[in-house]
């Protein structure tokens, strides 16, 4: 590929390959590409994702949920092979339109409710359960301006800045300066709010702290983009501090191994259809 200055022409058109890492399955359209109906487990509720980022917090709220107790949170979790393109088919498609993980079907009522979107689905089952959103008024909208904040400020750290420094077929100095330069205004402004709270709603831990950790965390922590360094985050102490209180619950090293196939042996569980699976997974640790 050509770094040369790029001219737009006057009518934009589709032609493939356009490279990079999900050439083979990125197109200007959207709706199935093929027929196949999705599977469905036996607890109430079924999820359909891969452990990405997104993915990573609706397993953290739903392993939180049943840590505080609330056995109807009980989940089957089917793995979406993103590179594969298993979020086009009909299946999939029928819950969310826009073929993006994670996608939740609640089947404990008398009609199905299709949920999509990651920050609705949080915000879904903190209503459903009555938990992890602050009852307050006032503490509640500090819960949703903060996830509210993720879900606007996150396509530029994935889409952004992870997708040129590394899944672009070439490296760019403008995008990857654009979007590091955007990265970090996003860790300052979360370094400078932790300052001063506990967690981003203040003393209570909530779908705020589920949203951010799994991009924001992740990311001081290594986990994502291998990017650390390249962002200095050891100039971010207080978003530090938090992430790694938040890496160290129970629930959340039980939520980031589900629907995961890669990394370490008991880091990935492709299928979670009871707590036992991810017992067992975790096991291989000791």
């Amino acid at each position: 590929m050509s770094s040369q200055p790029y001219t737009p022409p006057k009518v934009w058109t589709w032609e493939q390959p356009s490279g990079g890492h999900f050439a083979s399955i990125n197109r200007p359209i959207a709706g199935p590409t093929h027929d196949k109906a999705l599977p469905q487990g036996k607890h109430p509720l079924q999820l359909y994702s891969m452990a990405t980022p997104n993915g990573v917090k609706a397993t953290i709220m739903l392993e939180e949920l049943l840590a505080l107790g609330h056995t109807g949170a009980e989940y089957d979790a089917w793995l979406i092979r993103i590179g594969e393109g298993d979020q086009f088919s009909s299946g999939f498609v029928e819950i969310n339109p826009n073929s993006k993980i994670p996608a939740l079907l609640d089947l404990s009522g008398s009609e199905p409710v299709r949920v999509f979107e990651s920050g609705s689905i949080l915000l879904y089952l903190a209503e459903k359960f009555g938990a992890l959103l602050p009852q307050d008024p006032a503490k509640r909208t500090q819960a949703l301006n903060w996830l509210f904040w993720q879900m606007g400020s996150a396509p530029y750290l994935g889409g952004g800045f992870g997708h040129f420094y590394v899944y672009a077929p070439e490296k760019l100095e403008y995008p990857i300066n654009r979007f590091a330069m955007e990265a970090k205004r996003q860790l300052d402004v979360l370094n400078r709010h932790l300052a001063e709270n506990t967690y981003m709603a203040g003393e209570e831990y909530s779908i705020a702290d589920i949203a951010i950790y799994p991009w924001y965390g992740a990311l001081v922590q290594g986990l994502v983009y291998n990017a650390a360094e390249f962002l200095s985050v050891h100039e971010y102490p207080h978003l530090q501090r938090w992430a790694d209180n938040i890496a160290a619950r129970p629930a959340v090293i039980r939520g980031r191994i589900v629907n995961r196939v890669w990394g370490e042996e008991n880091e990935q569980l492709a299928e979670r259809h009871s707590a036992a699976d991810i017992d067992q997974r975790l096991a291989l640790k000791k």
